[in-house]
């Protein structure tokens, strides 16, 4: 047998597990298909002896912890979530391979990576049964995480003494800091009327569309200079109204915000902008707040990646948001690299396959070393 062989193994290995996972359509809009991937996943985490497999739920929301027996904190939990965007083409979960590429919806978010935990928590508690390593995986991380890893951790308690979160950053970059996140809808209220005389009715949409053009130059007062862009951003995500007429002024107009921000800006502090700037006639709701996160990364993780690409990662600070915030205010170090991707919450999402043996290795290497354990060849 050749040097290569374990190699490709492995290889193939990742590549079969991810495309079984792309081609479940695990998104919000398919309850049965969350479900159906959630049996998969764990079906493929049973049998171990030592380990121990806790089914949680929380406001219909499903999500599964893998602990060593009689271990409610383990050393190190490795944490993914196995839900999607939606697309309403069914072939986006159809997977292709281009080159060096798993193309399909999800795949580098994160069903790619999620294989690669699955595949190291077989490995480490087939050779060590019992070893103090664990695996979360949820079901509504693009939803926000309010009924997965934030009810693991705070109402279920789950606690460990740091995170390996796969959802950030690349080979070559450890993520150190996230922005915050603050989703928002605004509501403006008008009065009805027959589209032919407007000056019976009061139009909402001219209020809120100019409380949307005020907020784009306050939030372009707050720009920086920096590469990373490293400041608060306001997104129009949505906007609309209840109206289903073409010669009818609607009651109501309404949109959508998704603003993140670094320190020192705060939910409090932005949302005060908003409502300032918005003003009066419209309402301002806030549907999610996330302070910015510090995710403290071992150093050892970051010695063993330079070792295995060959190049000193870079610490970056990320624009987007993970299910590492709900970790960060209990202390918990959070690690969080992954493989390369592309395109991500399009249907051509892609996951680098080469990369994905490079950070299975960079994991396999630091949960070797950190709990000071060897592994029998590969087969």
């Amino acid at each position: 047998m050749t040097d290569t062989a374990p190699h490709q193994r492995l290889r193939d290995r990742l590549v079969a597990l991810t495309r079984d996972l792309i081609l479940l359509p695990s998104s919000e809009a398919n309850p049965a298909a969350i479900r159906q991937c959630y049996e998969f996943v764990r079906n493929h985490l049973e049998g171990f002896d030592g380990v121990e497999i806790h089914d949680h739920e929380s406001n219909g929301v499903p999500s599964l912890v893998a602990l060593p027996a009689g271990n409610a904190s383990p050393d190190v939990l490795m944490v993914a979530h196995l839900d999607v965007v939606d697309h309403p083409d069914p072939a986006a979960y159809r997977s292709t391979l281009q080159d060096d590429r798993i193309v399909g919806s999800g795949a580098g978010d994160m069903k790619g990576a999620l294989a690669i935990l699955m595949v190291l928590f077989r490995r480490f508690h087939r050779a060590h049964p019992g070893l103090s390593l664990g695996l979360a995986v949820t079901t509504d991380e693009e939803t926000g995480g309010t009924h997965g890893v934030r009810y693991l951790i705070e109402e279920v308690g789950l606690r460990c003494g740091c995170a390996l979160i796969p959802d950030g950053g690349s080979p070559q970059e450890i993520t150190v800091e996230e922005k915050g996140i603050l989703h928002v809808q605004l509501l403006t209220n008008g009065l009805p009327a027959h589209a032919a005389r407007p000056w019976l009715g009061d139009n909402p949409i001219p209020h809120l569309t100019a409380g949307l053009d005020r907020l784009e130059k306050a939030f372009a007062d707050l720009k920086s200079d920096t590469e990373d862009y490293w400041h608060p951003t306001c997104t129009v995500t949505g906007i609309g109204t209840e109206n289903d007429a073409f010669n009818r002024l609607a009651a109501e107009a309404h949109a959508t915000l998704d603003i993140r921000f670094p320190p020192p800006h705060t939910c409090e502090s932005l949302l005060a902008l908003v409502r300032e700037v918005v003003g009066e006639q419209i309402q301002v709701s806030p549907i999610i707040e996330a302070a910015p996160t510090h995710l403290l990364p071992d150093p050892r993780f970051v010695d063993i990646t330079e070792q295995i690409m060959g190049v000193r990662p870079r610490l970056a600070r990320e624009s987007g948001g993970s299910d590492a915030r709900f970790l960060h205010p209990y202390g918990i170090p959070v690690l969080m690299s992954r493989p390369d991707v592309g395109n991500l919450h399009a249907p051509d999402e892609w996951i680098s396959i080469d990369s994905m043996v490079d950070y299975y290795r960079v994991c396999e290497s630091y949960l070797a070393q950190r709990f000071d354990v060897t592994l029998p060849p590969e087969t």
